[in-house]
């Protein structure tokens, strides 16, 4: 399995990894781009039977040139073949393009620039996109099979590339497990603020409109050279799991304007932690938080703050809606996550892995 240490696919990587392995498989995560922190490299030796490679190669997204792409996936190809793997799961799916694996390849949908300048960005896509998405179309029809963490991302990939609408895999995340906390008068939100889709400057201006303080956790630089500056909300800067869920469970409110999220791991943990729910109104979010959340125009910061302001003002409504919110977050498991993709392996490696979804833990 492939994964970065970026964003929110190592958590999801790692926590797929844990939940596979509770049914006896054996995990190799192969590692490109900037090598894990500490806290990650210690997440991902916790996981039994897993083995960590960090190859230093360049992402697909932070690639100079197609044949780096290129380069990295023929290193994955004789990983895979090394370890005698029985099928290869990609979370960057462009990787697939050298072709000549060994064995099935699932490409993973997490999220792709031609989505985002689409939901982000207005006009054509520049040079550089351009043949990054051509990279990953290539890749995209080379796997045998394809994923994604929500109906709505599988039918903007599938429309996207003019490839077979992905299988649907809802994301899963264990609860953190902490005792309640006393909450504290406040708004939190997460993620990584540098990234443009994650529309951070929306809640930094509903930020200077409300009561009390709005924390942010992530970073607010990127490997890219992109960045981000607050003028309102209060910068936390990269926070550990552990940390981020301490604040979760001592904040009401959980903030995301996001203009770009095929599933939102954030959320999930905030919804987990007890947070009443403030998301912007786009696709992916409304398919998982329906019912569950206060849905607000992306581009709206007023509008961010009088439904922050309300929540806040009236912790009965918060309550309720927070009940809401964890109600639903029980759907999003690891267990029905890890179930949902030993069915895919099992599909197109029907020898090796016969049987094994029955030995998914609780």
């Amino acid at each position: 399995m492939t994964t970065d240490a970026v964003g929110g696919v190592w958590t999801y990587a790692i926590d797929l990894s844990r939940g596979v392995s509770r049914a006896g498989v054996e995990v190799t995560l192969v590692s490109f781009g900037p090598s894990p922190s500490p806290d990650q490299v210690k997440a991902a030796h916790a996981v039994p039977g897993l083995t960590l490679v960090d190859t230093g190669l360049p992402l697909d997204w932070m690639a100079n040139e197609p044949a780096e792409i290129l380069e990295a996936g023929a290193v994955l190809r004789g990983l895979a073949r090394a370890h005698r793997a029985d099928v290869i799961h990609l979370n960057s799916p462009a990787l697939a393009a050298i072709g000549g694996f060994a064995a099935p390849v699932i490409g993973a949908c997490h999220s792709c620039l031609a989505t985002w300048w689409a939901a982000v960005k207005d006009g054509p896509m520049p040079r550089d996109f351009r043949w990054r998405t051509q990279a990953l179309w290539q890749g995209l029809l080379a796997c045998n099979a394809l994923l994604a963490p929500t109906a709505a991302f599988a039918e903007a990939t599938a429309r996207t590339y003019e490839v077979p609408v992905p299988f649907v895999v809802h994301n899963g995340r264990a609860p953190a497990g902490l005792a309640p906390a006393l909450c504290e008068p406040m708004v939190f939100t997460s993620g990584r603020l540098w990234d443009e889709g994650k529309n951070v400057a929306v809640l930094d201006e509903a930020a200077s409109l409300i009561a009390a303080p709005l924390y942010a956790a992530g970073p607010l630089s990127g490997p890219n050279g992109e960045w981000r500056r607050l003028g309102y909300a209060k910068s936390l800067g990269r926070l550990s799991a552990r940390i981020v869920a301490e604040w979760l469970a001592r904040a009401p409110v959980y903030a995301s304007s996001a203009l770009y999220e095929p599933f939102g791991l954030g959320v999930l943990e905030a919804a987990q932690a007890g947070c009443a729910l403030v998301l912007s109104d786009i696709p992916t979010f409304r398919e998982l938080w329906d019912g569950a959340a206060v849905f607000v125009p992306p581009r709206d910061p007023k509008g961010f703050a009088r439904a922050m302001d309300r929540l806040l003002a009236d912790p009965a409504e918060a309550a309720v809606l927070a009940a809401q919110a964890r109600a639903r977050a029980g759907r999003y498991t690891v267990q029905a996550m890890a179930a949902g993709v030993l069915s895919i392996y099992r599909q197109f490696n029907p020898v090796r892995f016969h049987g094994v979804i029955a030995g998914v833990a609780a």
